[in-house]
């Protein structure tokens, strides 16, 4: 059965990825997206998404001919054998899962696609929604498959080709093995199991990586207090193998498309299901509260008085290694700085978006411009490289605010800098409030 023909619905960061990776596992491919201008860009090589390896993939596709762009959903769909749903699912009332695109797209599909076609749900969905669309799509010789991404934008075609795991789950075990099968070659653990089973995987899976991350920002603020280094507490602890070195960094709060929207619609599931999911809530209630404590150590460094005063941010986006500004949280803290009157200039590597109050600039060093304190909120390696001495020339004040702690201390130090990272100790205690 191998290869097979496939569609693709959808092509945002997960829905392109997926279409070029199945691609170049030799799978003929078909992607079909509403956005013509999009798809007309697609057919010509040309990709909005910055995600390291994916215009290579894209068009090597297109040259072999096994991979193409469609508008027309039926013509797309019509003789695949798998159909992947790579669609969204915003945040909704009350932080549920918006189930919206999704169900109008299957309504749409039950009428097109071929007998014995699976359909692959790869959106993140709630726990339920693969039975609810068997109901929408009624049909017995079509399968509902959930298959999720586990996608790291920034390296989504690396963990699409070294996958830790490949999770299918589905009441019918003939359609869990076909859609595996879609992924021989690759070497990874398949999880064949149940398609409830199957949604909830993705949803504890992020869930869990939000809870770390809060975790060890709170954990930073501990250290800072106690006189503790933080990058020496998570070395330590990212040795014992039962907890692992990744997602012990520190930051401005955990941010992007997927973790506070998935962190939403577990609560929403819990409160349905009357579970009081106390932990993950309150990992919520410290992500909110840590972003604003990033503000408040600018505040400080300054003075204790905002308004007026000029930040330099180097950092919008919501990770390196990507374009995506999605609950980013660099805009939040961009946000709460305009809020108590300061005055941001803002550089970032990957994107210049048009914000409220807030000037962006196309050079890193001319954030620094008179800057009384400058913050660092996303980690591109390029700020490491910057000349501080520089920097320095170019501001009024002497604070460098990095809680990512990206920065190397040591440069900022020989030109006159203040480094305040996150944690403190060996590095040095600027990163603790005065004794």
């Amino acid at each position: 059965m191998f290869p097979q023909r496939i569609a693709v619905v959808g092509t945002g960061y997960v829905g392109l990825t997926t279409g070029a990776c199945l691609a170049s596992l030799g799978h003929d491919v078909t992607c079909a997206d509403v956005d013509e201008a999009k798809v007309e860009r697609l057919r010509h090589g040309r990709t909005d998404i910055l995600e390291p390896g994916l215009a290579d993939l894209l068009a090597g596709g297109l040259a072999a001919g096994r991979l193409r762009f469609l508008v027309d959903l039926a013509e797309a769909a019509g003789e695949a054998e798998a159909v992947f749903l790579c669609l969204p699912t915003p945040r909704g009332p009350a932080g549920a899962a918006d189930l919206g695109v999704v169900e109008s797209v299957v309504h749409e599909l039950r009428r097109v696609v071929r007998p014995g076609a699976v359909l692959v749900c790869k959106s993140t969905v709630p726990v339920g929604t693969a039975a609810r669309l068997t109901a929408l799509v009624a049909r017995d010789d079509v399968a509902v498959v959930s298959n999720p991404e586990f996608l790291r934008e920034g390296t989504a075609v690396a963990d699409f080709l070294g996958p830790d795991r490949i999770v299918v789950g589905a009441d019918d075990p003939d359609a869990v093995e076909r859609v595996a099968a879609l992924y021989a070659g690759l070497g990874a653990p398949v999880v064949r199991t149940d398609a409830r089973s199957a949604e909830m995987v993705k949803y504890a899976a992020n869930c869990f990586l939000a809870m770390k991350l809060s975790y060890v920002n709170t954990l930073g603020e501990l250290c800072e207090r106690l006189g503790a280094d933080l990058g020496a507490v998570t070395e330590g602890m990212g040795l014992d193998r039962r907890i692992g070195p990744g997602f012990l960094r520190p930051g401005p709060g955990w941010g992007g498309s997927c973790l506070p929207k998935d962190a939403a619609a577990m609560l929403r599931m819990a409160t349905v299901a009357d579970v009081d999911f106390g932990l993950l809530r309150a990992a919520v209630e410290a992500n909110q509260r840590h972003r604003g404590r990033v503000v408040a150590k600018v505040r400080a460094a300054v003075g204790g008085r905002l308004a007026g005063v000029r930040i330099g941010v180097l950092g919008l986006a919501f990770k390196a290694g990507t374009s995506d500004l999605r609950d980013s949280p660099a805009i939040e803290v961009v946000r709460l700085l305009g809020l108590e009157g300061a005055e941001v200039v803002a550089h970032d590597p990957a994107v210049s978006p048009d914000l409220p109050g807030v000037v962006v600039v196309d050079d890193p060093y001319l954030v620094a411009k008179q800057a009384e304190a400058v913050v660092v909120l996303t980690e591109w390696p390029q700020f490491r490289a910057i000349d501080w001495a520089l920097v320095a020339q170019a501001m009024t004040g002497r604070t460098v605010v990095d809680p990512r702690n990206h920065l190397d201390p040591e440069p900022l130090a020989r030109a006159g800098l203040v480094w305040l990272g996150t944690g403190c100790g060996a590095r040095g205690r600027a990163g603790c409030p005065a004794d």
